[in-house]
């Protein structure tokens, strides 16, 4: 199986994912650190993007083929990068679900004011993504984050994923 976990910039998804993938037991892959380990700090053109989404593809499918399920944290502000992982998923005869998290305009502007170890975002690129972000036509879970409802969020993925387990 395959996790989407998608949003803007500090809307608390990161922070989400790496907990849903500890409370599951499941492999994690981030858009940031990926970006990290390709020298690709800094670089956001849409070349550099796909890269980062290719390798993200590459380390999930390398999921799937040792039996794990898989959490993928990024932004997939883009139905083309999104459709890479729904191809994954059909290569693999492998089942995919999303999972997208949002947050309060306000306490994204303070998130974002943060310093955050695996993320360059910052309010003007959260403004940038928001306005380029295209719709969810997939069905999906949407979880709004709170700076003290994590709990919350991952009963409620959890008792999403086991239901669509079942489907």
């Amino acid at each position: 199986m395959i996790v989407l976990v998608a949003g803007l910039p500090g809307s608390g998804k990161s922070y989400f994912a790496v907990q849903l993938a500890s409370k599951m037991g499941t492999d994690y892959v981030n858009s940031d650190r990926v970006r990290k380990a390709l020298g690709a700090w800094g670089k956001y053109a849409f070349k550099d993007k796909l890269e980062v989404y290719r390798k993200m593809v590459s380390l999930a499918e390398s999921s799937l083929m040792h039996g794990r399920v898989v959490i993928v944290d990024a932004t997939f502000y883009l139905q083309s990068m999104r459709n890479m992982f729904i191809s994954l998923a059909r290569q693999h005869a492998s089942v995919i679900h999303l999972i997208v998290v949002h947050a309060d305009e306000h306490l994204i502007k303070q998130r974002l004011n943060l310093p955050r170890k695996d993320s360059e975002a910052d309010f003007e690129v959260y403004n940038q993504i928001k306005t380029e972000f295209e719709e969810f036509t997939f069905p999906h879970l949407q979880l709004e984050s709170t700076d003290n409802n994590i709990e919350i969020m991952l009963n409620r993925a959890s008792n999403y994923l086991e239901s669509k387990r079942h489907e």
